[in-house]
């Protein structure tokens, strides 16, 4: 099975909504797992009808597959610019290349990397402790290891 081929049909059924195909994976024994993601949210009825979609498309008879339709996880960490640009305005924890992880507001999203606003500790002249500063902050993707969106249980 064709992965671009699952794509293009994934991505034309999901046309006229807020919804997109955000990975998708076929193994060895043709298990093919497509994960969507929405600028809102995405429902069990919205999986079901991307399932009978693929499945139209392509004949069981002449090639075996098993699909597994799902949404993006919460606590997963984004693979797409679009769930980057979903998520400005809000809380995230971003794990850097050199194992740095900064819990930050992204600020803003361009296709090279992204803002980060975050408290730090500071040296202060004349302070005998490091005083929490707001800094704002650009990383390329390359620096960025992951990015996940922070859910605050308070």
């Amino acid at each position: 099975m064709d992965i671009k081929e699952l794509v293009a049909v994934a991505e034309r059924a999901l046309e006229g909504t807020d919804m997109f195909v955000v990975e998708c994976k076929i193994t060895p024994d043709n298990t093919i797992d497509l994960t969507i993601d929405s600028d809102t949210s995405v429902s069990i009825d919205a999986c079901a009808m991307l399932n009978r979609a693929i499945s139209d498309a392509f004949n069981r008879d002449e090639e075996d597959y098993s699909l597994t339709v799902a949404s993006a996880g919460i606590g997963e960490p984004l693979v797409s610019l679009r769930q980057y640009r979903k998520l400005e305005g809000s809380t995230v924890e971003v794990l850097l290349g050199n194992g740095t992880k900064i819990l930050a507001t992204l600020d803003e999203v361009s296709d090279e990397g992204v803002t980060l606003s975050y408290d730090e500790a500071v040296a202060v002249e004349g302070k005998k402790r490091k005083q929490m500063q707001r800094t704002t902050k650009s990383y390329s993707f390359a620096e960025i290891k992951w990015t996940k969106e922070y859910l605050d249980y308070k």
